[in-house]
């Protein structure tokens, strides 16, 4: 008994240490990102039930690390990685005369010399702007008690020689403005500039709407950011609304920080398909090795309109000074900053999903409505719902063959949260086992994390050992609080046979009663599952991608009325992707 006793003990030891590993050798990341993000602050906008939130992204490379602030999380994260992020708890609020003004709402972050500069979006001159030298040890104090300059969703640039500069503006009525700032005082030198206006009668990616086609509202204007490039100035922004599919980051390009600038057709920032979509109201930075990087909201919208998370997406600028975001595979495993790298050839690892809409079984089901193919489908607006959040509740999908398993993604949903979870919890977490099977009935541990002591809404780990397996099975240890409930249990590797055919047929028709909008149609390839939809403004230009499941049809209203435009698809399946079609034009 006493060998078996030293095999067991060995047998812990060595999973213990395969797990830690798969945490020290994590090179990879999956989108959305996986922050403890505070629950929604605001009670009127809870009337769902109680949901974490957060949107409006400024990350900043400051000294080496990542400092990633948001809205209303009642702190900030900083990472060294962009992979581990560790949460500093702080309300950047000011009392004036007895009253408390708002905290941090799509904030500014600047650089100017070694200090780091915050200020959150207001209508009033009550707001601090906040400086630190050691952001990381949470020492901050206001540079300016009152700023004048208001406005909301503000941003700071520090340009080349010195001179720093502020933008804003956040409305469907006027456009976004700049203005100079005095970099010691804060105080205005000049006058504001009108800077940028929307044209969706020009851009069809600037309309309002899930589908672009709602006229109730004038499209809204938002989130502008700066971004030098070789001498030329990159002026980022939002439109034309954070709760679609569509919400996404246009790029205007001038020779000075205040324009005039011209603006690039498409949208920078565009991902209207997939798991999670939107791109919009984010911000540009370089990594240490200065491959650009763009952060920006991915919209959710279930239970409110303003339920958001975050992503990351390689970024970059061609050869001609096109500035790009690439979102192909955008919410797929991608590899982190591990070097100098050419963007425009993604980073995407080449890990395929192996398990949409692939059979589940789950140990129960709390309602019709949360039925457990919810968890498959490839929608982070749907989930499966277990009746309780208690210890053993579990989830199982069958990957439909013997596959290689190399990553999993577990996005948890909010249901039945508890009403104190109002803002930022602390000391909350998830506790799982993640179990694999070849036949569904004899299992091994692949990810352990029934000690974990960490809030991970979006928990993504890449396997230290690749696993051979037709089944993997998901079982709650303990929830934060609610019930155990899963948007995506999201399996990532390769099935182990063949890539999709070609396809054959690819029709793309534009009519002159509105090109700003095209119906795109294709021959189904009978082993796909998903088919990317590329398209730009020249061949070699691609930029914008649309990754559609289950059909053989897309409507595409995000071109320009005035320009030409170029398409191909290609599809996809478990083990791969297809040759692209030959290029289309369009005029």
């Amino acid at each position: 008994m006493k060998w078996i006793r030293v095999t067991f003990l060995v047998s812990i030891l060595f999973l213990l240490s395969t797990q830690g590993k798969a945490q020290e050798q994590q090179k990879t990341y999956c989108n959305p990102i996986n922050l403890d993000y505070a629950y929604i602050p605001i009670p009127n906008f809870s009337e769902w039930g109680r949901h974490r939130a957060t949107a409006d992204p400024m990350i900043v490379n400051y000294k080496g690390d990542y400092y990633l602030f948001s809205t209303n999380q009642w702190g900030y994260w900083w990472s060294p990685d962009l992979s581990q992020w560790n949460f500093v708890s702080k309300k950047f609020l000011r009392s004036w005369n007895g009253k408390v003004y708002d905290e941090l709402c799509a904030p500014a972050v600047g650089i100017v010399g070694d200090t780091l500069l915050v200020f959150g979006s207001t209508y009033t001159d009550k707001f601090s702007i906040w400086m630190s030298t050691n952001p990381k040890a949470n020492e901050w104090k206001p540079l300016v008690d009152s700023f004048a300059i208001g406005g909301w969703d503000p941003d700071f640039f520090t340009d080349d020689n010195g001179r720093f500069y502020m933008y804003n503006g956040s409305s469907n009525r006027y456009p976004l403005y700049g203005i100079e700032l005095n970099r010691k005082t804060m105080a205005p030198i000049g006058t504001r500039k009108e800077l940028l206006s929307l044209d969706d009668w020009r851009y069809g990616w600037q309309r309002f709407g899930e589908n672009m086609d709602n006229t109730f509202l004038d499209p809204f204007l938002e989130g502008a950011h700066m971004t030098k490039h070789n001498g030329k100035y990159y002026f980022q922004f939002a439109g034309p609304g954070t709760e679609f599919s569509g919400y996404a980051d246009g790029v205007a390009v001038g020779d000075t920080p205040l324009g005039p600038f011209v603006l690039q057709s498409d949208p920078l920032s565009y991902k209207p398909g997939g798991f999670a979509r939107g791109a919009g109201h984010g911000s540009t930075f370089q990594d240490n090795e200065k491959n650009y990087w763009h952060v920006s909201t991915i919209t959710l919208g279930v239970k409110n309109n303003f339920e958001r998370r975050l992503g990351i997406w390689p970024a970059g600028f061609d050869q001609d000074g096109v500035m790009f975001t690439n979102t192909a595979f955008g919410d797929y495993p991608h590899y982190l900053p591990n070097g100098s790298g050419d963007h425009l050839k993604s980073r995407f690892t080449g890990w395929m999903l192996l398990n949409y809409n692939k059979p589940i079984q789950v140990s129960s089901t709390f309602a019709a409505n949360y039925g457990p193919n919810n968890a498959v489908d490839e929608s982070m607006k749907t989930y499966w719902s277990a009746s309780s959040g208690n210890k053993g509740e579990w989830i199982q999908t069958d990957l439909g063959k013997i596959s290689t398993v190399k990553a999993v993604q577990i996005n948890y949903a909010d249901q039945d949260v508890d009403s104190s979870f109002l803002g930022k919890q602390v000391n909350i977490y998830h506790q799982y086992v993640l179990y694999a099977s070849l036949d569904g009935k004899k299992w091994q541990v692949i990810v352990d994390k029934s000690k974990n002591k960490t809030d991970v809404p979006h928990d993504y780990v890449a396997l230290s050992k690749t696993v051979q397996a037709r089944y993997i099975k998901l079982e709650n240890i303990h929830m934060p609080s609610g019930k155990f409930a899963i948007s995506g249990l999201r399996v990532f590797g390769n099935g182990n046979g063949e890539k999709p055919e070609q396809v054959k047929q690819f029709f793309v028709m534009r009519t002159e009663k509105d090109k700003r909008s095209a119906w795109i149609k294709w021959q189904p390839v009978d082993d796909a599952y998903a088919y990317n939809i590329y398209t730009g403004l020249a061949p070699d230009k691609l930029y914008n991608c649309i990754m559609v499941h289950n059909a053989n049809e897309y409507y595409y209203k995000a071109m320009d009325s005035q320009k030409p435009y170029y398409f191909t698809i290609e599809a996809i399946n478990e083990n791969g992707v297809s040759l692209r079609h030959e290029i289309i034009k369009i005029d």
